[in-house]
């Protein structure tokens, strides 16, 4: 009997000391990568539809529906990518790290399985079918809402079931499942779905940068690394990354985001498109060189943390710091290095020495508002002292009770045309679980284990199938991929910017070609058109890109352009122009008018040439009394010269000597004014004289002209002028000009 008390007591104490795995020591394995629209999610223990977020954690249990109008991506982090069409409800069974299965009610869901491990399996269940793919593998299941499927396979292959029995599909063809029918034929041509995938399969599929960096745990994530950040060099760190997209002036760790209650603890929700892996692994440290920088683990110490940060909770506000690398973090669960599970441990009898490092940086702590924190709302609130330099420190996680706003992952509403309709809500994820077991041998049945190897009854159709319409919307409008709208062009998808430069382009293009682009079809949504049911296709071997060509919208001119001048062919004469009235002119003239009027009044007209031979004009006398406006103006320029100005001297020949300077007497130096008043007066005092002498040479000419017989010097003249002129003399003779 004693020996049964200590078998007893020594089970209980190994009880004890087996540490209880927390309910987020699990949320690691799935990720919602992407999503666009109004996704909701529903957990296990909550039966609330509650709005989702981008880089929200994911769990057995969850279930996601993916409304009209929006689509969404969950990522695993073996590499598995489930992508999901608008009206398509998703439930997550069971995920790990190397297999995970889904069950797939209604809707599209694309699959790119990239697994890396020999072992990895990923199985999709429908309410007809099974599908499970063992190798790397692209496909897609639509399922309509009587419950047939369509399985596509693009690369790779799948293995396929219902209740009377497996197949095989190979890439390029698809396979219909019904409870009456099997139907294997070609692949139709490829619709905006499959393009989309297909772009978001090459973009990961392309070798990355931060890979060399990564341990390889982390290397599914490397795009958001290579796509949001770069690596320096950092003393005491080595090769650590920064983040480059939507960092702004201020910002620092853990602080654009919410604290959301999942799994009975506070995980951290980064609202970053890059805010998955450096929120969950890995630690914070700050440079003045660099800034934040994100410090990866260490190969083989990679796991996953609700949020690596120090707590300060008081009643009125809670605070958090970044933790830096080797600093302790202290979590309800095992979550690596430098950790300490607080389960089974007496948190009173922990200190914490000293502070952390990043309490001294600007921005480092982050400090909010109870309600702020509890149920989302916004209240403004500071404090004016470091909580971490004043208060104590928090062990753990902040013990508040969470509310229906802690479990929400953004705070927003959802439109009641958005939620799940009734067939999606009841649906019971415990139950499908327990009906759909994960079958890891290829050789075993998921529907009838009872009676495994039982082959399939397919029939085989050579007309392609295009994908399920039944019970699924008809998909009119467009998407996001990496957060960024898409739009369908010529086979292809492109973001608004790049369609908005082509339309630019073309624009431009035919402008110069002088064609008139058509109008635009109003209906067209930009997508393919979808095959006729009568029309006959060849089938594809894997994807052939359709082209679609779309006529570029005309561009409205302005009223008043200017029209090009073309050029008038060689040898054309110019079009005589119309001919314009006087009365038409008369704005012209006018404006000549005014321009001629505020010209300035004594402009100085330009001087033409004078033809050689001829005299010069005779010029108007003018009359002494016009001068002296004149006169005056020189006496009065004159007088405003300095009396004393020194004149130029003039240089002397070499060898000359100085003339010898008369003696000027003092009372000789008259001022230079009174020396120009008698030099004027002097000019005066002899016009008379030169008027007469002009007088008296007139009047002696015109007697010599009176005295000259006909003929003579004036006709002499006459005739000169008459040949430079061209007519012809007067007489029909003229006389020879006497000898002199």
């Amino acid at each position: 009997m004693k020996h049964l008390k200590k078998i007893g007591l020594a089970i209980v104490i190994m009880l004890i000391m087996i540490p209880v795995v927390s309910g987020a020591e699990g949320l690691g394995n799935a990720r919602l990568s992407l999503m666009d629209g109004d996704v909701q999610i529903r957990s296990e223990d909550s039966s609330d539809w509650l709005p989702a977020s981008v880089n929200m954690p994911l769990r057995d249990g969850d279930s996601i529906w993916v409304p009209d109008g929006a689509r969404a991506e969950v990522q695993v982090s073996g590499g598995t990518q489930v992508r999901l069409d608008e009206l398509t409800s998703l439930d997550l069974l069971n995920i790990s790290r190397d297999s995970s299965q889904f069950y797939l009610a209604e809707g599209s869901a694309y699959v790119n399985f990239r697994d890396k491990r020999s072992n990895g399996l990923v199985q999709i269940d429908t309410p007809v079918s099974s599908v499970r793919a063992y190798d790397r593998a692209a496909f897609n299941i639509d399922v309509a809402g009587n419950g047939d499927t369509d399985v596509s396979v693009y690369t790779g292959q799948v293995h396929a079931e219902s209740r009377s029995g497996s197949t095989r599909v190979t890439a390029g063809n698809s396979l219909a499942i019904s409870d009456d029918y099997a139907d294997l034929a070609p692949l139709g041509r490829a619709d905006a779905w499959e393009r989309w995938n297909s772009d978001r399969d090459r973009m990961f599929e392309e070798r990355r940068f931060s890979t060399r960096y990564l341990p390889d745990e982390l290397e599914t994530y490397a795009s958001d690394f290579d796509d949001n950040g770069k690596w320096v060099s950092v003393r005491d760190y080595g090769h650590v990354w920064t983040p480059t997209v939507q960092v702004s002036v201020g910002w620092s760790p853990y602080r654009h985001g919410r604290w959301c209650w999942v799994g009975r603890d506070y995980v951290w929700i980064g609202y970053e498109p890059w805010g998955w892996a450096p929120y969950h692994y890995g630690r914070w440290a700050y440079a003045a060189s660099v800034g934040w920088f994100w410090v990866p683990p260490a190969r083989g110490s990679v796991y996953w943390g609700p949020g690596y940060v120090g707590w300060v909770r008081t009643p009125t506000y809670v605070a958090w710091v970044p933790l830096a690398p080797r600093e302790t973090y202290y979590g309800h669960g095992n979550y690596g290095p430098y950790s300490v599970n607080l389960i089974n441990v007496n948190i009173n009898t922990i200190v914490v020495k000293g502070t952390y490092r990043n309490v001294h940086v600007t921005n480092g702590v982050t400090v909010v508002h109870r309600d702020t924190f509890v149920r989302g709302r916004q209240v403004d609130f500071k404090v004016r002292e470091n909580p971490f330099l004043r208060e104590k420190i928090h062990i753990g996680r902040p013990d508040i009770k969470p509310e229906r706003e802690s479990r929400m992952a953004i705070i927003r509403d959802i439109p009641k045309a958005k939620e799940p309709p009734r067939k999606i809500r009841e649906i019971k994820v415990g139950e499908i679980k327990e009906k759909r077991p994960m079958v890891r041998e290829r050789e075993k049945s998921v529907l009838l284990p009872d009676r495994p190897g039982q082959q399939m009854r397919v029939k085989t159709v050579e007309t392609p199938r295009d994908r399920k319409k039944d019970g699924l919307k008809e998909r009119g409008r467009t998407f996001k991929g990496s957060e960024r709208p898409q739009i369908e062009e010529r086979g292809r998808v492109v973001t608004p910017a790049e369609k908005r430069m082509s339309d630019e382009k073309n624009e431009r293009k035919v402008d110069r070609q002088g064609i008139i682009p058509k109008e635009k079809d109003s209906g067209s949504r930009g997508i393919a058109p979808a095959v006729e049911p009568s029309r006959k296709i060849q089938p594809r071997q894997f994807e052939p890109k359709d082209r679609q060509t779309e006529q570029p919208k005309q561009e409205a001119q302005p009223p008043d352009r200017i029209k090009k001048r073309e050029p008038r062919p060689f040898g054309e004469s110019r079009p005589e122009q119309p001919k314009v009235k006087q009365r038409e002119r008369e704005p012209v003239q006018q404006r000549q008018i005014q321009k001629q009027e505020a010209q300035p009044p004594e402009r100085i007209k330009k001087r033409e040439p004078r033809p050689i031979g001829e005299s010069a004009p005779e010029q108007p006398r003018v009359k002494q009394r016009e001068r002296e406006p004149v006169q005056q103006r020189q006496i009065q320029k004159q007088e405003a010269q300095p009396p004393e100005r020194i004149k130029k001297r003039e240089p002397r020949p070499i060898g000359e000597g100085a003339p010898e300077q008369p003696n000027v007497k003092p009372r000789d130096r008259e001022p230079v004014q009174s020396r120009q008043l008698q030099r004027e007066e002097r000019q005066q005092q002899q016009q008379p004289v030169k008027q007469d002498i002009r007088q008296d040479k007139r009047q002696e000419r015109q007697k010599e002209e009176r005295n000259v017989p006909q003929g003579g010097a004036k006709e002499e003249r006459k005739k000169v002028q008459d040949e430079k002129e061209g007519r012809k003399p007067s007489g029909e003779s003229s006389q020879q000009p006497p000898a002199r």
